[in-house]
């Protein structure tokens, strides 16, 4: 497999040199996108289990609205994963998360009070 075929084009500026800014939010990537949160295990059910969230926002911000829901602290365990399967880095976009692994806009977020899956 080639080089090229497997990475993505680096952002330019009109001068030719490698862009350092972010790049600019497509029409895509602003829109809402429904979460649905599903609990595993002993950890507490919500009222309320399916919310709307922008899809430029941070995993992390998932993970403190949660926190919020639940009234947990920050020193309180709680392990949060994408369908089931991982966890995915604070810092992904929830965009990148429904691109990749969301179901008709939708992403499935499974929470437990104790580590539930690799």
């Amino acid at each position: 497999m080639s080089e090229s075929a497997t990475s993505s084009p680096i952002p330019t500026s009109a001068s030719g040199s490698t862009a350092a800014t972010v790049p600019a939010t497509t029409s895509n990537q602003a829109k809402k996108v429904v979460v649905r949160f599903k609990s595993i295990g002993n950890a507490p059910i919500l009222k309320k289990s399916v919310y709307k969230i922008s899809s430029t926002q941070r995993f992390q911000a998932l993970i403190v609205f949660l926190r919020k829901e639940l009234g947990y602290k920050a020193s309180e365990p709680l392990f949060v994963y994408v369908n089931s399967a991982f966890s995915p880095a604070p810092d992904e976009t929830v965009y990148n998360l429904v691109r990749c692994f969301g179901l008709d806009s939708q992403l499935t977020i499974n929470y437990a009070t104790t580590p539930a899956w690799g």
